[in-house]
């Protein structure tokens, strides 16, 4: 059995200062209560590696941020690397919750080219509902419309001077898809699409596998990002694709008879949890000799 490591893998870049301004945070403020308004990223292994700091996290998928407030009494709220609306940064501060910014940089940019928008025109937002960086940005502001199907686009009316921009880790596949359905509605629609660099690259890697049976992805089943890997890695034409959280989660049926094995990770998947698979297979290659 050949395994074929995808690379890129490890944190983004958004990630590692997310997880950097957390430990500062937990540092400078010893004693001070800290929570984080929803998972710092998406994985549980960064999550419990703030909790360890004594950094609280509130999260409930069924709740909005600024619901999720109401469960932070005092002290310091960390805003994720998903970012948050400008209301959720408001209603915070006017609690008297001192508030630390961990947005990703990308998010924070879309933002801002959502703001600058919305002045004077409509902006459709390509993303994913209930996805808290959606939630953020589409919070900005009434003429930002979140779709996530040509069926929705179709239910638009009545926009004008129209930006179509995304979610930063929303599939290429599917971007695509949504923008050629934009386009042909409004084809003077001016388009900022607006995934992540990092995520960009490590779909475009899975699209490039060749002769691959197997695609197993490490991350948490929260991330968005590695789902859209494992879907990619079907659409690409890779019979099994798996999202797995660490190698315990590797089960011999997954690879049974496969001759090649690609793994890749999510943008906030950490390596070392991806290596423990790679060891694995390579442990159970060795052992099918």
């Amino acid at each position: 059995m050949e395994i074929i490591s995808v690379t890129p893998r490890g944190y983004c870049q958004g990630v590692v200062r997310a997880i950097r301004i957390a430990r500062r945070t937990a540092e400078e403020h010893p004693g001070q209560p800290i929570t984080m308004l929803g998972m710092i990223v998406h994985n549980r292994y960064v999550v419990e590696e703030c909790e360890r700091l004594g950094i609280r996290c509130v999260e409930d998928s069924r709740l909005t941020r600024r619901e999720l407030l109401s469960r932070i009494p005092e002290g310091i709220v960390i805003i994720t690397a998903h970012g948050a609306s400008d209301d959720v940064f408001a209603e915070a501060r006017a609690r008297g919750l001192t508030v630390v910014d961990a947005t990703c940089p990308d998010v924070e940019r879309t933002h801002e080219l959502v703001r600058e928008h919305v002045r004077t025109g409509d902006v459709i937002y390509l993303g994913k509902h209930r996805h808290p960086e959606a939630e953020g940005t589409v919070g900005i502001s009434p003429r930002v419309h979140l779709v996530s199907t040509v069926e929705e686009i179709q239910k638009l009316n009545g926009l004008s001077d129209i930006l179509i921009t995304s979610q930063t880790t929303l599939s290429i596949l599917d971007t695509e898809k949504l923008l050629k359905a934009c386009l042909e509605r409004w084809p003077d629609a001016v388009v900022s699409p607006e995934i992540c660099n990092a995520i960009r690259i490590r779909q475009e890697a899975v699209l490039k596998l060749k002769d691959t049976d197997v695609l197993i992805v490490v991350g948490d089943p929260h991330s968005n990002n590695s789902h859209q890997l494992a879907e990619i890695g079907l659409s690409a034409g890779i019979p099994h694709a798996y999202l797995i959280e660490n190698a315990d989660q590797l089960e011999e049926s997954m690879i049974r008879n496969a001759s090649r094995v690609a793994v890749t990770s999510g943008s906030s998947t950490p390596n070392e949890l991806t290596q423990a698979v790679i060891d694995r297979l390579h442990a159970c290659a060795h052992t099918a000799q």
